[in-house]
């Protein structure tokens, strides 16, 4: 593995740092949150038209940029430092790379080159708050989380050779806003009971979305209403079988490796900010950062930092050569990034304790993270589970 960045993912980093810097404050992520759409459009039509991001690691035949995982990965990792609120990750993290790896021919040339673009987003729907389940980061992806044939999931049947959805899903990241849904959905009763991907397009029939409120405002989440929608099966009307949850582990492990970076540009935001205050803030006729306490504090979470970094670049460039690391990149991030979010917190003191302070942007950045792809502990656990790290009660080497 070389670990040194090549020109042109340094050029990425550099362009959308000074993008941000200039159009992301604290002040415009809060006013982008409380839009509509959740996000700055104008920012987005910069991010998807200018520089391609959603593009940036699909395939050039569908009007990506070519790029690997790694690529887009930095470049989450800078959006991650500004917590710039865009549907990226729900696009072209989660939703597309399950289009590429399952949808036929003319889905992949229908769909990919108009999210690439960002003309069109999208959306992964998955019933309940299983999305940290169907994407096999925190328990294996195939049970029945789709709903089993019970309430509370989703089910498909197909009457007079068209797919209709029945059910909801609550907690659907950037659902309300997206253009075109891949949803999860249970079919086949109990005989040959299976999940399923399914394609809903924006104003189709029965199709009821509802923003929800959010810990995490720079996460938007909907609930996904279904009442006998017409979908279309991603891969077709007579795919081959697909491998739906092997297709979600894979886009999980990527998506890990991704948020994973994405966590440790924010963990190094925060710690940047706390440093950048106690440098400043007096007491007793001194900085309080020459104060041995601070430094202490400081520096445990700089290591932190640097040692989640070392894992997320590694989980990314993993993703291109077999390896299932994005489990632990994910917790060891997410860790970071609530230490080094809690420490600003207490370090700035009472201002810290505000409401309207920006720390508690990045606190509830990783809170709200832990919810929707966590918590640690489970990532962990279930990642020794997968390595049978200790089988038969003792550890294998």
């Amino acid at each position: 593995m070389d670990a040194r960045f090549t020109a042109e993912q340094d050029e990425i980093r550099r362009t959308l740092r000074e993008l941000l810097l200039k159009r992301c404050g604290p002040e415009e992520v809060r006013a982008a949150v409380r839009t509509p759409a959740g996000y700055d459009s104008g920012l987005w039509e910069a991010l998807a038209g200018q520089l391609g991001l959603p593009g940036l690691a699909l395939p050039e035949a569908y009007g990506g940029v070519g790029c690997s995982v790694t690529e887009l990965a930095l470049a989450c990792e800078e959006a991650g430092r500004a917590l710039a609120p865009s549907p990226l990750l729900s696009t072209a993290v989660l939703a597309a790379p399950l289009i590429l790896a399952l949808g036929s021919a003319s889905q992949r040339t229908g769909l990919l080159p108009r999210l690439a673009s960002g003309e069109l987003t999208a959306a992964l729907a998955v019933p309940g708050a299983g999305l940290a389940t169907a994407l096999g980061l925190v328990g294996d992806n195939r049970g029945d989380w789709a709903g089993g044939g019970r309430a509370g999931g989703v089910q498909a049947r197909r009457v007079e050779g068209v797919w209709r959805l029945y059910g909801q899903a609550a907690q659907v990241l950037d659902g309300h806003s997206a253009g075109l849904l891949v949803v999860a959905a249970h079919t086949g009763g109990f005989a040959r009971s299976r999940t399923l991907l399914f394609l809903v397009r924006e104003g189709a029939e029965g199709f009821v979305r509802v923003r929800q409120t959010s810990l995490d405002e720079t996460r938007p989440q909907a609930r996904i209403e279904l009442r006998d929608v017409e979908a279309e099966l991603l891969g077709g009307d007579d795919p081959d079988d697909p491998d739906v949850p092997g297709a979600l582990a894979a886009v999980g492990d990527t998506a890990a490796a991704v948020l994973a970076t994405e966590a440790v540009g924010a963990a190094d935001r925060a710690l940047e900010r706390t440093v950048e205050y106690v440098r400043q803030r007096e007491q007793f006729g001194r900085a309080i950062g020459s104060f041995q306490a601070v430094k202490h504090r400081l520096a445990d979470v700089y290591v932190a930092v640097q040692a989640a970094r070392s894992a997320a670049y590694y989980a990314a460039w993993a993703t291109a050569h077999g390896e299932t690391v994005g489990g632990l990149a994910l917790a060891q991030a997410l860790e970071a990034l609530r230490t080094a979010s809690s420490e600003g917190i207490q370090l700035h003191g009472g201002i810290g304790f505000t409401w309207e302070h920006e720390a508690h942007l990045y606190f509830k950045r990783a809170s709200g993270d832990e919810l929707l792809f966590g918590p640690v502990h489970r990532l962990r656990g279930y990642a020794a589970d997968a390595a049978r790290l200790f089988d038969g009660g003792e550890v294998t080497v």
